[in-house]
């Protein structure tokens, strides 16, 4: 793999920042993320995918503004774009790749913070020139991190992303939904999930679930109401962001499980698991 750590460390140093130092990301760094962005052409769901990574402008900023708690990004280096056509697994595909480039700049010493929502008219989409068919449904702002006398509250964001998750029971199931599972009964995978537990998500709301069937994996998507398919949503064109949530804890799933020898792959193939309510549905499996 090329990261120069365990992901496993990197999970746990990456946070949302949201103040930069004014300075551009160094010309080696710089280069390193941006040949990776240039590497990845399909997510792992078989959706092609272009991410670009960009020199903050201030047009991006002003892009921003309007996109509440986001106008508070200050003095970003740059911006990670991802752009990808549409398809019936492309958000999720697009999460897995943005939060795999994400994991890198935090590995290269770099902070980033996930805006998603819809950038597909944006100043963004422009500078990536997107086509017909492509969407912009997320950027990453990017940067070197401000010093924490720098930062307000930014220490304790990081405190509190890590106190209010879900607990296990809550997330992951063994068989169907009324039996949780226990990371004994987790076994090697009891790493994998925990950094699945970990992983960024809007308002962090969490909204994975995994139900383990043998030697299945099975990842659904919890919606909370009012994100995604809401009137709102669709009226406003905003990406369905709980479903790159998905994307994200597929890429800490996956690349876990890979550094831990655990090998396997994605199917989307739905599993005879009866959803506890409206509200939850199936989206992939891991397969051992």
């Amino acid at each position: 793999m090329h990261f120069s750590q365990s992901v496993i460390e990197i999970i746990q140093q990456r946070f949302s920042c949201r103040s930069y130092l004014n300075l551009p990301i160094a010309d080696d760094t710089r280069q390193l993320l941006a040949d990776l962005a240039a590497s990845f052409q399909v997510g792992p769901l078989g959706t092609p995918v272009r991410c670009v990574l960009l020199a903050a402008t201030e047009s991006d900023r002003r892009s921003l503004r309007g996109l509440g708690t986001y106008g508070f990004i200050k003095n970003p280096a740059g911006f990670l774009v991802g752009a990808v056509q549409s398809g019936e697994r492309n958000l999720e595909d697009c999460g897995y790749i943005l939060e795999h480039l994400v994991l890198y700049a935090t590995d290269l010493g770099l902070g980033t913070c996930w805006l998603g929502g819809s950038f597909t008219k944006s100043s963004f989409a422009r500078r990536v020139a997107v086509v017909e068919g492509e969407s912009v449904p997320a950027v990453v702002a990017i940067g070197y991190m401000a010093a924490r006398g720098d930062v307000r509250n930014e220490p304790l964001r990081r405190r509190l992303g890590a106190v209010h998750r879900l607990p296990w029971e809550q997330l992951f199931f063994r068989v169907s939904f009324d039996q949780p599972l226990s990371k004994a009964e987790a076994g090697a995978y009891a790493v994998p999930l925990e950094m699945v537990r970990l992983g960024p998500s809007a308002s962090n709301k969490q909204p994975w679930r995994i139900v383990r069937e043998g030697k299945a994996w099975h990842f659904f998507l919890k919606r909370t109401p009012g994100y995604g398919d809401s009137l709102i949503f669709k009226l406003m064109r905003l990406a369905d962001i709980q479903r790159l949530d998905i994307g994200i804890a597929m890429c800490h799933f996956a690349l876990t499980a890979s550094e831990l020898g655990l090998s396997g792959h994605w199917l989307v193939q739905k599993p005879a698991i009866a959803c506890p309510d409206e509200q939850t549905e199936y989206v992939v499996s891991w397969v051992e």
